[in-house]
């Protein structure tokens, strides 16, 4: 009977394993056709997210993106959203596994970008303006996002509208995060602040102290 199983057990992998590779949507497969851009080496890992609007999304080469990613371009398939790309993801980035990246106007990802696993993203807020109407059926609010390159996003960080990122900065697991930030920096709390910087002179610190030079007298 363990030989029964083990065998069952080799042969289910194996079928999966040829699922997955078949599934997955690359420049080559017929669901790669469909993006505005996708990049030579850039694959989206099967099982796929929730997928739409790819004639507005860009996706640079070698780029990964995980198992039951969501990537969407507007609020539904079949709107058209004119003539300009509405999210656009660089080049060499991992984007982890159930995550989210919802644009609706612009939302800009860098090259070499790394995230976690189950971080949103999104350009788009619902508004409250309104206190007699439902707070789903008032319209929402677009303000474009930009996440420079080189960052890395920590599982679970939540990326809200207007927020812009500069180069090689880390977002904490867990942040929610809007405003503009520069580059090099540490990025952590709810809301989100910088915890620590980076200038030549210092390196890495928290952002006011100051550092007593050790030759001083």
């Amino acid at each position: 009977m363990s030989i029964l199983r083990r065998a069952a057990g080799r042969l289910v992998h194996r079928g999966w394993g040829m699922v997955r590779t078949l599934g997955a949507v690359s420049p080559l497969s017929p669901a790669g056709y469909r993006f505005r851009h996708l990049g030579e080496g850039a694959c989206l890992a099967f099982p796929v997210g929730a997928i739409f609007g790819e004639e507005w999304i860009e996706i640079g080469a070698h780029t990964l993106v995980g198992e039951r990613v969501s990537i969407s371009a507007g609020m539904g398939p079949g709107v058209d959203l004119g003539p300009d790309p509405i999210v656009r993801i660089g080049e060499s980035c991992s984007i982890g596994r159930g995550s989210h990246i919802v644009g609706h106007q612009s939302l800009v990802i860098g090259s070499h970008v790394f995230t976690g696993p189950y971080v949103y993203i999104t350009d788009q807020n619902h508004v409250y303006d309104d206190p007699e109407v439902p707070i789903g059926r008032q319209w929402p609010r677009n303000n474009p996002v930009e996440i420079g390159d080189g960052c890395w996003l920590g599982a679970g960080a939540i990326i809200l509208p207007g927020t812009r990122i500069g180069r090689q900065s880390v977002v904490a697991g867990g942040a929610v995060v809007r405003g503009e930030f520069p580059d090099h920096c540490v990025i952590a709390g709810v809301p989100a602040r910088i915890v620590r910087t980076f200038t030549e002179e210092e390196g890495w610190h928290a952002p006011g102290v100051i550092h007593i030079s050790k030759t001083a007298s």
